[in-house]
């Protein structure tokens, strides 16, 4: 009997040791990917951030990527009350980690964008031409889909009027439906739409839109709901309680 404790006592000493030894390998292993994939999510960033610019060509190499980044694109950020510019409220902000707190954010009202809360203080991407003057000006754009909040990058002209890109770049709709968003076919219809009409926000998607209507997009097949979140998102942040007062304003031209 105590031969039989003895190896039992043995053999839970030995699954320890390795569970103790795993769990050291994947803590070791996480800590030192930490700092890779937060490279790696800064650079996918700034890729979809040139991409909304009209500056990311296929197959660009990280270095290239950083360097036309730094040298076309400038962050801001904007008092979305305002509109205008103002410093970052504090070292590393981050927009959407603000959202989240009271102190820096407002609640939303009389909109069905998807979520709750909006930060104060939003950032916004200046791109320069080659003369230093800015020629577009992109903004993080998020809202709800069907399944969850999508979130991408909306580029307007310098005229703070007309529509460039728009880049999703983090969605969960279904693929070859809601999914559709991100179809190169589809971003480039929104290529030269305009945002307002007679001040007011006039931009729709809609089923069977006329090409030629200015403020009009084609709904995605089949997929009504992300379509509608779509235009709820895109109206909301260009509207009053997003950047609105701010491409009104067109504090870049100061």
């Amino acid at each position: 009997m105590s031969a039989k404790k003895e190896s039992l006592g043995k053999t839970v000493g030995i699954v320890v040791a390795v569970c103790l030894v795993c769990s050291i390998v994947v803590s070791g292993a996480a800590v030192g990917l930490r700092s890779l994939q937060q490279t790696n999510a800064a650079l996918d960033k700034k890729s979809n951030i040139l991409n909304a610019a009209g500056l990311y060509e296929m197959g660009m190499s990280n270095s290239a990527i950083e360097s036309t980044y730094s040298e076309r694109v400038e962050q801001r950020f904007v008092n979305l009350d305002e509109g205008t510019f103002v410093e970052a409220p504090k070292p590393d902000y981050d927009m959407y980690k603000a959202a989240k707190e009271t102190e820096y954010s407002t609640k939303v009202t009389n909109s069905n964008v998807g979520f709750q809360r909006r930060p104060n203080v939003a950032s916004v991407y200046l791109v320069r031409d080659d003369a230093g003057d800015v020629s577009r000006i992109i903004l993080p754009v998020h809202g709800s889909g069907l399944w969850d909040l999508m979130y991408g990058f909306l580029a307007v002209d310098a005229d703070g009027q007309t529509v460039r890109e728009l880049i999703y770049y983090q969605q969960k709709e279904t693929p070859g439906l809601g999914g559709e968003v991100q179809n190169p076919a589809w971003q480039d219809k929104w290529d030269g739409k305009e945002l307002y009409e007679n001040g007011e926000v006039a931009i729709r998607v809609v089923k069977n839109a006329n090409p030629s209507n200015p403020h009009t997009i084609d709904a995605l097949s089949g997929a009504t709901l992300t379509s509608n979140g779509v235009e709820n998102t895109i109206r909301y942040w260009v509207g009053e309680q997003g950047f609105g007062q701010f491409l009104k304003n067109q504090a870049w031209r100061s």
